[in-house]
């Protein structure tokens, strides 16, 4: 609405008619409550699909046209895509399904259903919250706690550091330089797996600090937000991965998209497994963009997965013989590289770009076997073609990025606000005070919006 007023009017119109199928399912029955349900999830559907999807389809269908020989074209429209639609249509669709499905009452006020779905911390990129783990809290009365702003404040401070210090200084000091002209001619290998690593970590600190503020923002006011990311990074497959990696989004596509295909399909045995992870997968790749390569990327998943399933058990015999901690290092290691090589469709602007990066990442054994490590190094500057990174800059990427995993360790053994709490007051504000000035000494203010606000 900022940018474009009248975009205030797409969500008029998607919570009047969600508010409204809502309480229709819950008095409908058989055939007829079916129909109003899909009533709902086209009306959502078709108006996320016009704002992200419409030019995409022109442009393929023009594409046909071409390769036809016709001289019949189909324009483009000039229109922006609302921030945060896929979120919010997401959330909204949840709500008529739970409804349908019997696992949640109608909401009968308007202007409680209205904040569900557009519930300011987490409107614009999630977590993508269920009725039932959102909508009571709205009925509930939140008196101010000391605890809860405290602890929300704390929250909110360690998603920042995350955003500012960490996430944006690897983009702007590493990856966005070595991803500027990604073209494996002008880049050694080492060099773009270091950019794609550090992408890694710069996504992941990206979305997962801003699931961080959103989380303690609603904390602060007494509201409880799922927890959307739990060190992915440690996982042992890719499935593991996608159980720990914007769970609230893959646990969505689990139970509106997989279980449903699946158990359409229980007929065909572990045929009806494969399928669904294919297709959920895609589906979720094309959630993230209107282009061919978030296709690709959803499909690396997808068939990472269905690899998995069709061999655990070959896997486990084989690997079953390595001791557990080389086992688990390996499966650590081999899982974060897929996941990274993936990321190369996320993160390239088109297709083109992707095929350069893949055939730069290839050369990796040739640069190896020649002792090429970067392109040039003078003076504590690595340098290629098109980039320049400092040592001092590498060293101090890596030195974040130790501390980020070990005291994620820490919080999953015990929770840092509680590890916080119990120290004195002079303590307590020494980190805080500490954290300030990392902030203001470290970290990187050039307007870089959180990525996840483009889908």
């Amino acid at each position: 609405m900022f940018f474009i007023p009248v975009y205030i009017l797409i969500l008029f119109f998607t919570i009047v008619i969600d508010y409204i199928a809502g309480i229709m399912l819950e008095n409908a029955e058989g055939r007829r409550k079916y129909i109003y349900l899909v009533m709902s999830i086209v009306a959502n559907v078709g108006i996320l699909a016009f704002f992200k999807y419409y030019n995409f389809f022109v442009e393929n269908v023009n594409d046909i046209l071409r390769l036809t020989h016709s001289n019949a074209q189909i324009e483009f429209l000039k229109i922006a895509l609302p921030i945060g639609l896929s979120f919010h249509t997401f959330q909204a669709m949840s709500y008529t399904i739970e409804v349908y499905r019997g696992n949640q009452k109608a909401e009968r006020h308007f202007g409680i259903y209205a904040l569900y779905v557009m519930f300011y911390p987490q409107l614009v990129a999630g977590p993508i919250e269920r009725p039932q783990e959102l909508l009571h809290q709205f009925h509930e009365e939140h008196k101010f706690n000391y605890d809860n702003v405290v602890c929300g404040l704390r929250q909110m401070m360690w998603g920042l550091f995350k955003k500012v210090v960490i996430a944006d200084f690897l983009a702007t000091q590493i990856v966005d330089p070595i991803f500027m002209n990604p073209n494996g001619d002008k880049y050694t290998g080492i060099a773009l797996l270091l950019g794609l690593f550090c992408f890694s970590f710069q996504l992941y600190c990206d979305f997962s600090g801003y699931s961080d503020i959103a989380r303690g923002a609603a904390r602060v006011m007494g509201y409880q937000l799922m927890i959307n990311f739990d060190r992915p990074f440690s996982s042992k497959s890719i499935s593991e991965l996608w159980r720990r990696w914007h769970i609230s989004l893959s646990s969505w596509f689990n139970d509106y998209v997989y279980n449903p295909t699946v158990g359409g399909l229980r007929n065909w045995g572990k045929t009806a497994v494969i399928f669904g992870l294919i297709f959920t997968f895609v589906l979720c790749g094309f959630w993230h963009g209107a282009a061919w390569k978030y296709v690709l990327f959803g499909l690396m998943q997808g068939v990472a997965i269905a690899y998995e399933f069709l061999t655990r058990k070959r896997r486990r015999k084989i690997f079953g013989v390595l001791p557990q901690w080389l086992n688990n290092g390996l499966s650590r290691i081999i899982t974060f590289v897929y996941f990274s090589i993936s990321l190369i469709f996320f993160r390239c602007i088109n297709m083109k770009e992707s095929l350069a990066y893949f055939k730069g990442i290839a050369g990796v054994g040739k640069d190896l076997a020649k002792g090429k490590i970067f392109n040039n190094v003078h003076g504590g500057v690595i340098t290629g073609r098109y980039f320049h990174i400092h040592n001092t800059d590498l060293f101090y990427a890596a030195f974040l990025l130790v501390l980020l995993e070990m005291l994620q360790m820490v919080h999953q053994k015990e929770s840092m606000n509680t590890i916080i709490q119990r120290q004195n007051w002079m303590v307590r504000w020494s980190l805080y005070t500490g954290l300030f000035f990392v902030f203001f000494l470290l970290g990187v203010y050039n307007n870089r919006q959180f990525i996840y606000f483009q889908f």
